[in-house]
């Protein structure tokens, strides 16, 4: 049974919507840890709708914030948990971008997703296997989960924008790499790539500003 993930929500600037960007939080935040981000973008992409659900679980390792998944270095959960619950969220997400695509009448191309940290996580894992694809993925200081399954699982292939800080404490930046190789390899044409320089495990504003690019393109403005 899926879980209902709670949403944030900022309506498109023009009042006109054509598109939806999906915000995705990292492990211990929630949904409007990523939302201000709409402030900055929201100008640039008038008729996009911005949302930001928070994952499915209370954070074990951070009591107020959510988790998509448990991650077994920082709160002692197993390999196995740590899989299943990448397994369940994935439902939970996949059931989350159902909804959003009927509710606001759009198609999967008029949605682009934006994950953080182990939201990236998430984006990586969910998108490829969903039927058809999506505008795009902005993948920041994440990582591609169990990359060995994912030629055999890839049912789409969205185009996929990695960004990275070089100075990231959290996810170290050979992610980036290793992410794109794998991508690569399972048959992918769009990967695109932004090292942000002197960065840590954050958002600076190069990166922002060659996802803002990447999602004007694929959202059609």
């Amino acid at each position: 049974m899926t879980r209902v993930l709670n949403a944030g929500r900022i309506e498109p600037v023009s009042g006109e919507m054509r598109s939806a960007v999906v915000f995705l939080h990292g492990y211990g935040a929630n949904g409007a840890d990523l939302l201000g981000l709409a402030d900055v973008l929201g100008e640039h992409l008038p008729d996009t709708l911005f949302v930001a659900p928070d994952a499915p679980e209370q954070c074990a390792g951070a009591p107020f914030g959510f988790q998509w998944f448990p991650i077994p270095w920082i709160d002692g959960s197993s390999e196995e948990e740590s899989r299943q619950g990448l397994y369940r969220a994935a439902e939970d997400l996949n059931a989350f971008l159902d909804g959003l695509m009927v509710d606001e009448d759009l198609l999967p191309e008029q949605v682009m997703l934006f994950g953080f940290s182990q939201g990236t996580m998430m984006s990586l894992h969910v998108a490829p296997r969903r039927e058809e694809a999506v505008a795009g993925i902005c993948a920041f200081s994440g990582r591609l989960l169990e990359p060995e399954l994912l030629a055999d699982e890839t049912e789409c292939k969205p185009a996929i924008l990695l960004v990275h800080g070089d100075a990231d404490e959290v996810v170290p930046v050979q992610a980036l790499p290793q992410a794109a190789e794998a991508l690569q390899q399972a048959g992918w044409k769009e990967v695109y790539a932004h090292i942000m320089k002197g960065t840590g495990h954050g958002i600076a504003q190069d990166g922002l500003s060659v996802a803002l690019a990447f999602m004007r393109e694929r959202l059609g403005y």
